[in-house]
């Protein structure tokens, strides 16, 4: 199986009793909007399946899928769904990409630099780093983003080293 940008690694979704769509639909209420047939179509498609995605891959899909919505409508939508809390905007490297925030648990990432992937895993000492040092500085912390960077497994062993700058 070949790595994309967007192949991933993923955790399981947690039990809630209200789905993304109803809890973006009281989003926008209380901002005076509407939950409209091209944003209904857009949080149908994105939460079909758990996957990391950035706006020109979510824009290809639902072309492909024969979804219309516009290129404008998606970058305005996917802006509102992060500040809703539904999605979680991660900038890798060389792009942005968005997850599925609500209904997830909390996790940290590792990005491979050279095929694209994102791995998902969760480690309670991370957690329970970020809350003592939250504490020692007065600091309330309500979460916390943890990337990191490099190659993975399948990405070494294709490339065997040739010069000793590769070794390092």
């Amino acid at each position: 199986m070949s790595s994309s940008p967007s192949e991933s690694i993923s955790l399981p979704p947690l039990n809630l009793p209200q789905g993304p769509e109803d809890k973006f639909r009281e989003f926008l209420e209380i901002r005076g909007e509407k939950l409209t047939a091209p944003r209904r179509t857009l949080i149908a498609h994105i939460f079909a399946h758990h996957k990391h995605f950035d706006a020109d891959e979510l824009v290809s899909d639902l072309q492909t899928s024969g979804q219309r919505v516009s290129r404008a409508t998606v970058y305005r939508t996917l802006r509102l769904l992060v500040e809703a809390g539904i999605l979680r905007e991660l900038r890798l490297t060389n792009r942005t990409v968005y997850e599925h925030d609500y209904g997830y648990p909390s996790h940290d990432h590792m990005h491979c630099t050279e095929c694209g992937t994102i791995l998902e895993f969760t480690n309670e000492e991370i957690r329970q780093l970020r809350e003592r040092m939250a504490s020692l500085h007065g600091f309330r912390a309500s979460g916390h983003r943890f990337i990191i960077t490099g190659k993975c497994g399948k990405c070494l062993r294709a490339r065997s080293p040739r010069r000793r700058l590769d070794l390092i």
